[in-house]
């Protein structure tokens, strides 16, 4: 299920130097923000905790998400170009599933890895929030490269797609109707954070079991949908 040809064209595509710097940006902004606050306010749990979850968890992790997830499959069928990689002998599951695990993998590293250094900077993992905060990052950077590759396997406006899903609904919906969060891998993934701290700093308005239950059954969804989906561009670039 994992083909290293097409994970070297897929990370060679998203690590290309225009998103290659867009990817840099979030997380240096991120490390930069922290510094800032921990020079004037020093140590705080609760800061840390507000600071990695308002932004790290809620605006950078699903933006990586986006541009990761929809660039490891989005510009060649919009190019044209997934024809000649279909026309290989490679089976079109082990296609998805490769760009998949690459997407997780370019995700987790400028998501998870500068939420852990960043929490470390604002309070030394205090009460263990980096790790719970950390271990949240990598849980939705699964579900978000699922999805988000998913989209861009659906539609050529999947960036915009993206975008919105992260932006209004998540970010703006989420904090306002409190139905909507339940559909929100971010507060599925603040249920393993609030389990990982377990003392009120955060908190989830998902129980633990359904948010595992929603991350497997979308990851598990959307990785399947978009390999159906694949068979069908085959065809039609085969006719």
């Amino acid at each position: 299920m994992y083909d290293p040809t097409v994970a070297r064209l897929t990370y060679r595509a998203l690590l290309g130097r225009r998103r290659a710097a867009i990817l840099f940006l979030l997380p240096g902004l991120l490390l930069l923000i922290a510094a800032a606050v921990r020079v004037i306010n020093g140590a705080d749990d609760q800061v840390a905790a507000d600071l990695l979850g308002g932004f790290a968890l809620a605006t950078m992790v699903p933006l990586i998400g986006v541009i990761a997830g929809t660039g490891a499959i989005g510009p060649e069928i919009d190019d044209g170009s997934i024809v000649y990689l279909l026309s290989k002998p490679v089976k079109r599951p082990t296609i998805i599933m490769t760009k998949l695990i690459v997407a997780i993998a370019v995700t987790m590293a400028f998501s998870a890895v500068p939420t852990l250094i960043a929490g470390f900077i604002l309070n030394g993992n205090g009460q263990q929030v980096a790790v719970a905060y950390t271990v949240a990052a990598l849980v939705a950077s699964i579900a978000y490269s699922a999805l988000f590759l998913l989209l861009g396997t659906i539609s050529r406006h999947a960036v915009v797609i993206g975008l919105v899903y992260a932006l209004v609904w998540e970010a703006l919906f989420g904090s306002l109707i409190a139905g909507a969060r339940t559909l929100s891998v971010q507060q599925w993934a603040l249920a393993l954070a609030e389990k990982v701290t377990g003392d009120g700093l955060i908190s989830s308005d998902v129980a633990l079991p359904t948010a595992t239950v929603l991350l497997i059954a979308v990851t598990l969804g959307a990785t399947w949908f978009a390999g159906r989906k694949l068979r069908t561009l085959t065809l039609a670039g085969e006719e």
